[in-house]
């Protein structure tokens, strides 16, 4: 692996692993020891990889698995907004080395790529205290040359939709991508840009769904994001709900994503 030149300029700096455990997991390690970032971690095969609710994640060698290690990257209140700005900077790496995939590919909220309907990449950011301040580890995994089988959604990779794309070189794109998205995004002084920009490429507005909850679920039709990040639901009375947290299910008949999504909002 290799970072973009225009990231090394910036002072992203790159440990390059064979087999990791997790690399989130090495990160938050690290930032445990003293590494205060920006730090990218990868590593060509991850033998504990996991994704939101801990649920694993497949990390076969061939896909990228990659985690950027920041420390403080915005206020608190706007340190969830991270999620949007990565999908981003994925959204960009991928359409960079495969712009015929540029109308399959779309983002689900918060922070999924699929195309074509299955998922192609997801992301889990953890973050934790640290002495020098908050460590946030934003996790990466494509399926750049395998996707699971027998999953309770569809998944695919690159090869299969016909990119030959390698993971060094998405990595490349990605360090790229990633540094020019964070620096739009000014620690969460200009989100609307970030939001507007996910919104253009954004799964599902419009349809109907259902919003799985702790205390039951909701149905409604799927507006937009608030200026937090938050889902914006129209129930059937009128009523506009923000929803922070949830499983999000199209409803039966939505042309686009057929598949769920568990997500939370800080």
């Amino acid at each position: 692996m290799e970072l973009h030149s225009s990231a090394a300029a910036a002072g992203f700096r790159l440990a390059a692993f064979a087999t990791l455990p997790s690399t989130n997991t090495h990160a938050l390690a690290l930032a445990r020891g003293g590494e205060k970032g920006p730090l990218w971690v990868t590593a060509a095969r991850q033998t504990e990889g996991r994704g939101r609710r801990g649920n694993q994640w497949v990390s076969p060698p061939g896909n990228l698995h990659a985690t950027l290690l920041l420390t403080d990257p915005a206020p608190p209140e706007c340190a969830a907004q991270a999620s949007f700005v990565s999908a981003l900077a994925v959204h960009d790496a991928i359409i960079d080395c495969a712009p015929g995939l540029r109308d399959a590919l779309k983002l689900k909220w918060p922070n999924d790529v699929l195309c074509g309907g299955s998922k192609l990449a997801g992301i889990l950011i953890e973050g934790e205290q640290a002495a020098h301040g908050l460590a946030v580890a934003i996790g990466i995994g494509v399926n750049v040359r395998h996707h699971p089988d027998g999953t309770a959604y569809p998944a695919i990779d690159l090869a299969g939709a016909g990119a030959d794309v390698s993971a060094e070189g998405l990595f490349a794109a990605l360090s790229a991508a990633m540094h020019e998205r964070l620096a739009q995004w000014g620690r969460g002084a200009a989100f609307h840009v970030i939001r507007a920009d996910w919104l253009e490429r954004a799964a599902l507005i419009g349809g109907e769904m259902k919003v799985r909850l702790p205390g039951g679920e909701l149905t409604g039709r799927y507006e937009s994001l608030d200026d937090r990040g938050c889902l914006m639901l129209r129930l059937g009375d009128g009523t506009l709900q923000a929803i922070a947290a949830g499983e999000v299910f199209p409803v039966a008949g939505a042309v686009a994503d057929r598949v769920s999504v568990t997500a939370r909002i800080e």
